[in-house]
């Protein structure tokens, strides 16, 4: 399995380790559940330096992007970041990623058990496009730091970071260290993802996270592992690839229709991308299924594909679930039939929970 530079700092916080996508990844240090409330209530701290990290140059980069990607990307201000999809030609969803506009080039910010695939169809989309495709996932590192005082704990050593708006990012030097600092995330807090040369992860890994105990404030920026990461997602309606999206999902019954331009293609600066047609047709005649939160009575947690029913008819499935432990009841999401109305129940395997259709997402930070 591949390591990343942050493993020893893993190991000397007491990791318990999974294999992830051929990564070597920290589940856990302390248990899911304090993790979990650090993020939500302080801060945390998670390595995810196993996503990939593409740097796109060329004078074709910009139209590669557009031709790859479901979202307009030429109107994109400089240090400015966006959401999007890559899809395949029947619509299905590739990956979601993120696109970063610097000044003289493009990244792309890919899932990690994406990364291969994706080189693989982005180097047969390009065509004839003057672009360079660079992957630098082993030879940069990547963290998350997330939670309600991470931007007070970053303003100790910067002025500028807290200033960013959701999306935007700066680039920092300091003292050798260069850092991309993005006011990104995955967990529904605020906070920021920064990405920087691996050489420097020892070096960085200190000047991020504050180890004392005894901050009177408590403002102790803990690291926190995979776990948490997928609980604090769910509890804020995020897709995980995999999970609530496939290459057989597409992006418009994942309710993402909001990074889908349709239109692009008839932009003076425009390029169709991949899954374009695929996507209008799905659009005009209306999605097949769409993607519901749940609420589920008693304890139980719903698993992926655990059937999701009205009355004795099955009209869909589980597609994440977890005990949610800032609401402290168990929530999931799940597909349904597009015309299925009311209440469900899940069946949880020899037993059936009711569950309420609830507004997703499930937990919404105060502003």
């Amino acid at each position: 399995m591949l390591r990343t530079s942050f493993y020893q700092f893993h190991v000397d916080h007491g990791a318990k380790f999974v294999d992830f996508n051929g990564w070597e990844m920290p589940i856990l240090y302390r248990s899911i559940h304090e993790e979990h409330h650090q993020v939500r209530n302080v801060g945390g701290l998670f390595d995810v330096s196993h996503m990939g990290r593409f740097k796109i140059t060329g004078r074709h980069a910009r139209r590669f992007i557009e031709r790859v990607v479901t979202r307009r990307i030429s109107d994109m201000k400089e240090l400015s970041c966006r959401y999007a999809l890559v899809c395949n030609e029947q619509g299905g969803t590739l990956d979601d990623i993120i696109v970063y506009r610097f000044a003289d080039h493009w990244l792309l910010v890919v899932n990690a058990g994406n990364r291969l695939k994706l080189l693989e169809h982005f180097q047969k989309a390009k065509g004839d496009l003057v672009v360079t495709i660079d992957d630098q996932t082993t030879s940069t590192a990547m963290v998350a730091l997330q939670g309600p005082k991470v931007m007070e704990h970053i303003g100790r050593f910067s002025k500028e970071v807290p200033t960013l708006k959701r999306y935007t990012f700066c680039i920092k030097n300091v003292l050798i260290l260069k850092m991309v600092i993005s006011r990104t995330g995955y967990t529904g807090e605020d906070g920021v993802e920064v990405i920087l040369p691996a050489a420097m992860a020892s070096m960085a890994i200190k000047l991020l996270i504050k180890e004392k105990s005894d901050d009177p404030a408590g403002a102790v920026l803990r690291p926190a592992g995979l776990g948490a990461r997928d609980t604090l997602r769910t509890e804020a309606g995020m897709p995980l690839y995999g999970h609530e999206l496939d290459e057989t999902i597409d992006p418009i019954s994942a309710g993402l229709s909001w990074a889908v331009s349709l239109d692009k293609d008839q932009d003076e600066n425009g390029e169709k991308f991949i899954g374009q047609e695929a996507l209008k047709k799905i659009a005009a005649e209306g999605p097949k299924v769409k993607l519901i939160g749940l609420k589920l009575d008693g304890k139980r947690t719903a698993r992926p594909g655990m059937p999701v029913l009205i009355g004795d008819r099955t009209v869909g499935k589980v597609t994440s679930g977890c005990l949610s432990p800032t609401l402290g009841y168990p929530i999931a999401m799940a597909y349904v039939e597009a015309s299925a109305a009311g209440d469900t129940t899940i069946d949880l395997g020899g037993q059936r929970a009711a569950a309420q259709v609830v507004p997703l997402p499930f937990y919404k930070r105060a502003k």
